[in-house]
């Protein structure tokens, strides 16, 4: 399936496509994503990039899933289409999602304009499922924003700087997660670090401080963006479009200077590594460099072709 054929899905809601069509689309790309078609819509989708892509992680319980409901709504009322991707645990029996999307985000079925997609984790302690990617780069093609929520499996679950351009990170009041994260090996993933269930009060600011104050001693060198922390509440509304402003300030500052293709370039470069990783072990790694040949990529590549060129030298 084209991308021109699931476009009128977000476009011109009743002329064609629609999330059915979508939805067939991704299956597909779950089931057989190196087949002719699927290649041929990723290639397609990753050369018309459209969204500004949201990653939003957290430990289990943070609120995560309430969160994205509410900033899903706060988009739709501003205008945006939204493609969101949350990703499950996954069921020991099946191996599918254990997690429905519509238990998780609660939004309009009948919203043409928005559209979730739930993904099963299945063996992945990188917090994100094995065809998020691919979901990722066709929903980017198609939607205003897209949004990908974590599984939450805490101090390892730092996949999403891979596919995301801005990667929220949620805290919980009185947890202890606040200064956990700190020493989790994930603080430079963040751009930004919101205090859920700003409803409690005093026990959300005493975290929000506990944050600010541990991010002044972690972040000693001089960084090109300030890592900022809000505090919300996916209950009573506060501190959402607080939310939304950084997320477009945040989405400004990539636009400018080339930061975004530089980003974006460096990501493409990751993903060519995994997926060769991922297929021929670090032996395949270390038989490309005998070949010489190299996995990094020229800009302007396209990273399935060049992991499709290099796998027919490996194969």
């Amino acid at each position: 399936m084209s991308l021109d054929a699931l476009r009128p899905a977000v476009k011109e809601p009743g002329q064609g496509g629609g999330k059915r069509a979508l939805a067939r689309a991704l299956a597909a790309l779950e089931r057989d994503p190196d087949s002719a078609a699927s290649q041929a819509l990723l290639d397609e989708a990753w050369r018309h990039p459209r969204a500004h892509v949201v990653g939003m992680t957290g430990p289990p319980g943070v609120g995560k899933s309430s969160l994205c409901a509410a900033l899903v709504a706060a988009w739709r009322k501003a205008g945006h289409t939204v493609g969101v991707i949350a990703v499950d645990p996954s069921s020991k029996t099946s191996g599918g999602a254990l997690l429905g999307d519509r238990v998780r985000i609660v939004t309009d079925a009948a919203d043409e304009r928005s559209f979730v997609r739930s993904m099963a984790a299945r063996d992945r302690l990188g917090g994100l499922a094995d065809q998020t990617l691919a979901a990722m780069v066709v929903m980017r093609a198609l939607f205003d924003r897209v949004l990908i929520e974590t599984v939450g499996v805490g101090q390892s679950e730092t996949d999403v700087a891979g596919v995301a351009d801005t990667v929220v990170f949620c805290v919980q009041p009185g947890s202890g997660d606040s200064l956990q994260f700190m020493k989790a090996g994930i603080v430079e993933i963040p751009h930004l670090i919101v205090v859920t269930k700003a409803d409690l009060g005093a026990a959300a600011e005493r975290a929000r401080a506990d944050v600010a104050g541990a991010l002044s001693l972690a972040t000693a060198e001089p960084q090109d963006w300030k890592l900022g922390t809000l505090v919300v509440s996916s209950r009573s509304g506060e501190g959402i479009e607080g939310l939304m402003h950084a997320l477009e300030a945040h989405r400004r500052h990539l636009a400018e200077d080339g930061r975004l293709a530089v980003a974006r370039h460096r990501q493409s470069e990751g993903w060519v590594r995994e997926a060769l990783r991922e297929r021929y072990g670090t032996r395949g790694l270390a038989r490309l460099q005998r070949l010489g040949l190299d996995p990094s990529l020229s800009a302007g590549d396209q990273p399935f072709d060049r992991i499709r060129l290099l796998s027919q030298a490996l194969d």
